[in-house]
């Protein structure tokens, strides 16, 4: 399974954070988005999506990126949420910066 790290998880969100900075471009504020990423940029799965998913809807977030090897764990959530929530199945960190960033 490999060597548990810790924040893993914001690897998404760091380097779109970052993105954001440099590029001066704003980021949605209606998503949330979880995953880790690799040096190359691609998104790898994280623990935890469901719970991530549920306290999106409960913070009243409407689309979550997430990898999209977590997106069958969403699943198993209750019809309610992902009536509620659009997810979207991330795989690059570049697809991430795309539907992360507003362009306008």
């Amino acid at each position: 399974m490999g060597i548990p790290k810790e924040g893993s998880s914001a690897g998404v969100t760091i380097a779109v954070g970052i993105v954001s900075a440099l590029k001066g471009m704003p980021v949605r504020n209606d998503l949330a988005l979880t995953g880790e990423i690799t040096i190359m940029g691609k998104v790898l799965p994280v623990s935890g999506s469901r719970q991530k998913i549920r306290a999106a809807f409960d913070a009243g977030v409407k689309e979550v990126l997430l990898p999209a090897d977590n997106l069958k764990d969403a699943q198993v959530l209750p019809a309610y949420i992902l009536d509620a929530v659009k997810l979207a199945p991330i795989e690059s960190i570049a697809q991430v910066l795309e539907l992360a960033l507003i362009t306008d």
